[in-house]
């Protein structure tokens, strides 16, 4: 009864919902039909275990069976983590590989989608691929933003379930022992950090407390959200976001000024960790481990998993989220969600013989039983249906082995064009983050979140010529202010004045102007 009450909540957590069509037209073929796949991604570099192409995926296995498609690895840049590096050498062979997929392939299939280099997909779609059909029917606002500039769709996205994704965290055992109240806005969070430098939580005898830390360094630019700032429009650090019907860049607006202005200020006063660029992914397990951190911005589902790992080490250890402080002008919001559609997914490349069965195989993954294999893993062997829901087997949910990682091995979750199921990961969130999500659906928290632009070939150019080094120069300044070197009040107009010399107002025209044909 508990897990099927679970799973019935995280069925509640998202707006997303699932055609009801009849699985049928399986297998595709009758005899086996190879197609050759370019599949890069972080996890493997590859399509086969751990970038293994020798040893073939269980997943794959019974989609072969299923479908009578079989993918064959042909990925380029195996060499390199690089997506972008590997695109570069897949597109440079000149004869791509049936299907092209993995990370961020958004953009390069976008980009050269329109000169032939891909096919489009909406009229394969229309006429063999009624799931994926019924999915963008449902959701036109998401076709529109997957769309290439022509308009077309090219590429069949990864598309994410759920609502949250990160959330404000805190020590309340410490809160507890110092007789402080859960901070409510930036002022008392302010107050709450300066008392975890100077009050001794942790019981040492020392002041070696660490009040705000993040596993991101990009999770310090959160901050400046208390002080009616943006730190990114996406779940993409830097993006651009969409002010009024207009995109603009958080880094290039006032509130940015006076964010920042605060965030040094914190810094200089020992609130914020004097090694957060540097400490790197594995601070939140040290400092936690160590009892020394005392706030963070991060996932709900594996903060809150250091509450059982640490109860033996740390007598009392409580680190729970808490809601986003309310920010200096009133607002309460996290910025943080999960986007409906990612830059990763697959595409059909023009040298594809076989769209039709191509586009019925994507297909598949949009069905009941492709969707289950392809967030569960195999049936029987991973997940069995317990009153008509998958449920993970106590093996895996058990095993000191993360989940997501035992997935990845089996050919799940990885970054194919599918649809994700939540309670492929509500089944492994601790008690604690489902608490903490249940606090966040008490307020209207989130944000819209910028799905991005398919910028033409003008667009592209000045896109391309300007704005990779506008970003390393606001980077470069952000990072010098929050540690001291110079001060954002002071440079602020020469700032200003810098970004439109290298090209910003260009940027913002084309990207407004892709916006304006993508969205109106």
């Amino acid at each position: 009864m508990r897990i099927r009450t679970s799973l019935a909540a995280a069925l509640a957590c998202t707006a997303l919902t699932s055609p009801t069509l009849a699985d049928d037209g399986f297998p595709i073929v009758d005899e086996p039909l190879e197609l050759t796949i370019h599949m890069h991604w972080p996890r493997a570099q590859g399509y086969g275990v751990g970038g293994d192409t020798s040893k073939i995926y269980p997943v794959e296995e019974v989609a072969r069976e299923k479908t009578g498609i079989w993918l064959i690895d042909a990925t380029a840049g195996k060499n390199t983590k690089d997506n972008n590096e590997a695109m570069n050498l897949l597109l440079a062979q000149g004869k791509l590989p049936d299907i092209v997929g993995g990370n961020r392939i958004q953009q390069p299939v976008n980009q050269y989608g329109p000169e032939g280099a891909f096919q489009p997909l909406d009229d394969l779609i229309e006429e063999h691929a009624p799931h994926i059909k019924a999915f963008f029917d449902e959701r036109p606002e998401l076709r529109q933003a997957i769309s290439a500039h022509d308009g077309k769709m090219y590429y069949i996205p990864y598309l994410p379930d759920g609502k949250y994704g990160r959330a404000w965290y805190i020590r309340r055992d410490w809160l507890d022992k110092l007789g402080l109240e859960t901070p409510d806005n930036v002022d008392e969070l302010y107050e709450v950090l300066k008392a975890f430098r100077d009050q001794d939580p942790n019981g040492n005898g020392q002041k070696d407390e660490v009040p705000y830390f993040a596993r991101d360094w990009e999770e310090v630019l959160r901050l400046l959200t208390l002080w009616d700032a943006r730190s990114s429009g996406s779940d993409t650090y830097h993006d651009f976001y969409v002010d009024d019907g207009e995109v603009v860049h958080p880094y290039a607006v006032e509130a940015y000024r006076d964010g920042i202005a605060n965030i040094a200020k914190w810094y200089a006063e020992g609130l914020i960790d004097p090694e957060i660029f540097t400490r790197g992914s594995s601070s939140r397990e040290y400092l936690l481990g160590e009892n020394l951190g005392g706030v963070t911005h991060d996932w709900f589902a594996s903060t809150s998993g250091y509450n059982q790992a640490l109860a033996d080490k740390i007598p009392g250890f409580d680190f729970s989220p808490f809601l986003p402080p309310e920010s200096a002008g009133g607002v309460r919001m996290e910025e943080h969600r999960r986007i409906p559609i990612k830059p990763d997914g697959w595409a059909i490349s023009f040298s594809n013989e076989h769209p039709e069965e191509t586009i019925r195989y994507f297909d598949y993954w949009f069905t009941e039983e492709g969707r289950n294999l392809s967030n569960f893993g195999v049936e029987g062997k991973t997940w069995n249906m317990v009153d008509g829901e998958p449920v993970f087997t106590d093996e895996v949910l058990s095993s000191s082995t993360p989940v997501n990682s035992q997935m990845y091995l089996e050919g799940a979750q990885i970054y194919r064009g599918y649809w994700m199921d939540y309670r492929y990961e509500w089944q492994w969130t601790s008690e604690g983050a489902r608490e903490g999500i249940k606090l966040y659906d008490t307020e209207d928290l989130l944000v819209d979140q910028f799905l991005g632009v398919a910028l033409n070939k003008d667009e592209q150019e000045v896109y391309d010529r300007f704005w990779p080094s506008i970003q390393t120069y606001m980077l470069e300044r952000q990072q010098a202010w929050i540690l001291g070197s110079g001060d954002v009040t002071a440079d602020w107009d020469s700032y200003v004045s810098t970004l439109d010399r290298m090209g910003l107002p260009q940027v913002l025209e084309a990207m407004n102007s892709a916006y304006q044909r993508q969205y109106n």
